[in-house]
């Protein structure tokens, strides 16, 4: 298997299988952030919403493409900025996406790290989850239990993203 750019032994260059070792890689360390804060079991909905916007976040702000395991410490305030609650996160991630697909487009093979992206950002924003109203304010007193509360259906950008940036803050 090749990643993007290498070329085959045999000098063809053609007919090999690219792996998406950039989204991968960032898929990878979104996901140990999540497992190391423990605030969602990883089989859920809400793990995956954080961990793909986390993800999306990571794999956008590596403007080099080739983020190495030394420099994920270095990164990790630069996430926190990113997801912070007062952040237009959405709009950043639409013009690193038209950025990053302006760029793929010069090329003549397809860029999978790309594609993988798209598919989860595609799924963070027509993905609607039941959700807390966070904006709602209880009327009268505090509410007996978690589950009492009022909710709403919220994109799953919306209930990941601060997922995301509070896993960042429990590494």
């Amino acid at each position: 298997m090749l990643h993007r750019g290498q070329e085959s032994t045999d000098g063809t260059g053609g007919g090999e299988l690219t792996v998406p070792m950039a989204w991968l890689y960032a898929e990878y360390i979104a996901d140990e952030l999540l497992r190391t804060g423990d605030l969602m079991p990883p089989t859920s909905f809400e793990f995956r919403a954080g961990r793909d916007a986390l993800a999306l976040t990571i794999f956008l702000s590596d403007s080099s493409g080739e983020l190495s395991g030394i420099r994920v410490i270095t990164q990790l305030e630069t996430w926190l900025s990113l997801t912070a609650y007062d952040q237009p996160w959405q709009e950043w991630v639409r013009e690193r996406m038209a950025l990053r697909a302006a760029e793929a487009a010069g090329s003549a093979a397809p860029d999978p790290d790309l594609e993988l992206a798209s598919t989860a950002w595609r799924w963070l924003e027509e993905t609607e989850l039941l959700a807390p109203d966070l904006d709602a304010v209880p009327g009268g007193g505090p509410l007996p239990g978690e589950d009492d509360g009022p909710k709403v259906w919220t994109p799953a950008w919306r209930l990941g993203l601060p997922l995301g940036h509070l896993a960042i803050h429990l590494f």
